[in-house]
């Protein structure tokens, strides 16, 4: 049996938001008025990722929130083969104590005003890595991103398969995961984060993960590069699991519909007849032979979704990383 990270040995699962701004860059929100919203949502962590303004304090520490080291860094990309488009990093740290290299209130890496390279951008997220800091590619359809042009930014631990402000405010499908899956039909390991990318009030608490950690800022940081989290809109994932017979397992609260994602085959979906649906199984096998990875998504009767991170079943295949 294989059982996703994200629910082996539960510590209890911390609801997060890894991607948000305050009145610090372009939010709306004060970050102390930003960390009460959220403890009214019933998160457990808070990154505060305002644009190159490095964060590490927690503005509202009577809210018993977590605070994550964290800010958004990014770039315009000269016109290529691809057209011009934006690289958007969120970058999550540990505590100074624990090796963090940036300062309260760093830019970040140095860059020149005008747009920059693909190879230019490397260099950075290079910067932003030896300063111990896990990076995520943020919102891909928002930046005209296509998975070929980003795949080639390399260290990146996950992409954010849902930013839930980029779909309210650009009427944008807030699921990227065909994005996902091209990459992870590659054999890349990489994992997807929901996240609100909050700016105006009316974002806040639309998008957030549920980790597998202890609620300590390198417990969780741990759990996000390992893929011990799964991503939401609303629904909840119990278990997912592959059994020895090659079938596929989710447990989830109630659920319209339950997708099955990989590439042996087109995306195959359970749909609610009369009650709605809390389990669902999917053989693993096609004519063209097993899944080299398999994830799932839930979507309930409003539509909401939920995506477990992947479980890959052929280790050898998926020996690439972003």
């Amino acid at each position: 049996m294989i059982r996703q990270q994200a629910f082996i040995n539960k510590n209890g699962m911390l609801k997060g938001a890894l991607h948000c701004h305050t009145t610090r860059s372009d939010g709306a929100a004060t970050p102390k008025q930003a960390l009460e919203i959220y403890k009214e949502h019933g998160y457990d962590f808070v990154a505060i990722t305002d644009h190159k303004k490095y964060n590490f304090i927690n503005f509202a520490p009577e809210t018993g929130l977590l605070v994550i080291p964290a800010t958004e860094y990014d770039a315009v990309i000269e016109k290529d083969a691809y057209g011009r488009r934006v690289h958007h990093t969120v970058c999550l740290g540990p505590l100074k104590e624990d090796g963090n290299g940036f300062n309260q209130d760093d830019f970040g890496p140095e860059r020149p005003d005008s747009a920059v390279t693909n190879e230019m951008y490397q260099v950075y997220l290079d910067e932003i890595h030896a300063k111990g800091n896990l990076t995520i590619h943020a919102h891909p359809e928002w930046s005209n991103t296509p998975p070929a042009m980003f795949e080639k930014l390399q260290g990146n631990v996950a992409m954010e398969v849902c930013n839930t402000g980029g779909a309210l405010e650009y009427d944008m499908d807030c699921d990227n995961g065909v994005y996902w899956d091209e990459l992870l039909g590659k054999g890349y390991k990489l994992w997807g984060v929901a996240a609100d990318d909050a700016h105006g009030l009316r974002q806040f608490g639309k998008g957030w993960v549920m980790v597998n950690a202890e609620k300590n800022v390198n417990s969780v940081l741990e759990a996000i590069r390992e893929g011990k989290f799964y991503s939401t809109t609303g629904p909840e994932i119990y278990d997912f699991y592959v059994d020895d017979d090659n079938t596929a397992h989710i447990e989830c609260s109630p659920a319209a519909k339950i997708r099955l994602h990989g590439i042996k085959h087109p995306t195959r979906i359970q749909r609610a007849d009369g009650e709605l649906l809390t389990k669902a199984q999917f053989k693993l096998e096609t004519k063209t032979g097993l899944y080299e990875y398999c994830r799932i998504s839930v979507i309930d009767a409003n539509g909401n979704i939920a995506w477990t991170n992947p479980i890959f079943l052929h280790g050898k295949f998926y020996n690439k990383e972003l």
